[in-house]
């Protein structure tokens, strides 16, 4: 199990929390994540096999928020 934690610009209530973690939770492989508003952060811990620190970036972006690179 590989783990990361990025940067991402835009969450402010609990509901960005759900959105972003509900969209990296549908990605195979995944078996953590959790978002922080407060610390403007998501951690996700992941099978690299199954999936990419890319895709995980992908799936954040695509809700709408914005990973910090």
């Amino acid at each position: 199990m590989k783990k990361i934690t990025l940067r991402v610009d835009g969450m402010s209530c609990g509901y960005c929390e759900i959105v972003i973690q509900d969209a990296v939770r549908k990605l195979p492989g995944i078996k953590k994540v959790k978002a922080d508003r407060r610390k403007k952060e998501v951690g996700a811990e992941f099978d690299a096999a199954l999936v990419t620190a890319g895709a995980i970036v992908g799936a954040i972006n695509g809700t709408g928020y914005r990973v910090i690179t």
